[in-house]
């Protein structure tokens, strides 16, 4: 029996509330192009679920895995060995359960995972106060310019070439409802990060300068000049970090200066995932956390004088905030949030050290190596785990050359910058721990052979 409450009278009469004529008036942001008239093309109506499980994994065979095949993709996602204690932990029904704790007597440990968290990634980060947690490391990017932009009462934003355009493509897309300008530009292949080109254009009507620490390209700035360059006009620096497994052997951002420092926690515990669900990271320092969006969950004391955790501060429109919160975000993603804590537990800070030892002298290694590759030039001298290479040729065409050959050879700069030719040859190549000498072995003999 279907369920359908509302009579044709009962929409009618909330389309007039909000002035709109029709239903279609609520969909005009979508384009036509990506609208449908009818079924979807080439989709059965029906099918058993036999049937459907046969053609799934049919369509899953054609997949090329992660752990099948010599893997340097990062640019923003990265493979990292995560410990089976990790999975095991979070699938407990109490974590795995857990909804929002509205009720902190009988969620005291989910109240106490948060907590642990936020002080992990406070230390992680370099910064006074972390939330618990944001979707992922986009939002969470266009979360720090909407705070800058309340607490600065400014609306313009000023984003590095070395911000990852997919991040730089959801701040404009949610600037459209806002009216927020964002200056943005186009990497360039060079060593050394935009930072005098960042400082040469902050004004008095900046509201932040938004800086990625590794970026794009895998280079590696110090931000403490861009940091005083900004706040000499009262404007806010935002670091974005997407390797945060990198701050285990480079300075914090919150260190040099960082108001806001946000990020994806992906590589520890969270695994690639398909893209996702993955974490995002929010810290700020102590005089702007009353600005800060999603929820902040606080130590405290019961009647009795005992150790309790209770949800401290909660900026979100549901709650007792209203009009007056400072995001919409309605959840976060706190399994995934347990996830990194847990990882980052079992590291401890000295393992932590030592992964991104691991990781940094891997990559050393295989920058060397690829750089002797006739047709594959070093662009970045200094980086963590991530480097550029300017490949002779196309870099798109040489990955997919290469994927067919069952080698994940890394991201192309043409993939995420379509239509700048002068990025087109450009390759950005991850190595971490999960990446051995004969992987990179295998790259190099294979890219020998493309490029010649």
């Amino acid at each position: 029996m279907r369920y359908l409450p509302l009579t044709q009278t009962d929409r009618q009469a909330m389309l007039g509330v909000i002035g709109a004529s029709s239903i279609d008036d609520l969909f005009v942001d979508v384009p036509d192009a990506a609208r449908l008239d009818g079924p979807v093309p080439g989709l059965p109506l029906h099918a058993s679920e036999l049937a459907v499980e046969r053609h799934m994994t049919a369509l899953a065979k054609k997949n090329l895995a992660a752990g099948d095949a010599p893997f340097f993709l990062g640019a923003g996602a990265y493979r990292h060995h995560v410990p089976a204690s990790v999975d095991h932990l979070i699938q407990r029904g109490e974590f795995l359960t857990a909804y929002t704790p509205y009720q902190p007597e009988i969620a005291q440990g989910t109240l106490q995972m948060m907590f642990e968290f936020q002080s992990q990634i406070a230390r992680l980060l370099g910064c006074d106060v972390a939330n618990a947690s944001m979707y992922d490391g986009s939002t969470a990017c266009w979360e720090a310019i909407v705070m800058a932009r309340r607490v600065t009462k400014r609306s313009k934003a000023i984003l590095s070439g070395g911000l990852h355009p997919h991040y730089v493509s959801v701040a404009n897309t949610m600037a459209k409802f806002t009216g927020d300008v964002l200056d943005t530009q186009l990497p360039t292949l060079s060593a050394k990060p935009d930072t005098d080109d960042l400082i040469a254009q902050i004004d008095d009507d900046t509201s932040c300068v938004v800086v990625q620490y590794p970026d794009i390209l895998g280079r590696i700035g110090d931000l403490s000049k861009l940091a005083e360059a900004a706040h000499a006009k009262k404007a806010l620096l935002v670091a974005v970090v997407t390797e945060p497994v990198a701050l285990g052997a480079i300075r914090s951002p919150g260190e040099m200066g960082a108001d806001i420092v946000v990020g994806e926690g992906q590589s520890l515990g969270v695994g690639l995932q398909f893209g996702g669900p993955y974490v995002g990271l929010f810290a700020c320092s102590e005089k702007l956390v009353r600005q800060m969006p999603g929820r902040l969950t606080g130590e405290t004391q019961d009647a009795e004088g005992k150790r309790g955790y209770v949800l401290t501060l909660s900026t979100r429109e549901q709650h007792i905030r209203r009009e007056k919160a400072t995001s919409n975000i309605c959840t976060s993603s706190v399994l995934c949030a347990l996830a990194m804590s847990v990882h980052m537990t079992l590291l401890g800070e000295k393992g932590l050290r030592a992964l991104a030892h691991v990781n940094h002298m891997g990559a050393s290694a295989a920058a060397d190596r690829l750089a002797q590759v006739p047709g594959a030039e070093l662009v970045t001298p200094t980086f963590f785990n991530e480097f550029t290479l300017k490949l002779s040729k196309e870099a798109r065409p040489v990955v997919r050359t290469l994927a067919d050959r069952g080698i994940l050879a890394g991201v192309s700069l043409g993939r995420l910058y379509p239509g700048a030719a002068e990025l087109a040859n450009g390759l950005v190549v991850a190595v971490t721990e999960t990446t051995t000498a004969e992987d990179v072995e295998t790259l190099a003999s294979a890219l020998q052979e493309v490029l010649a």
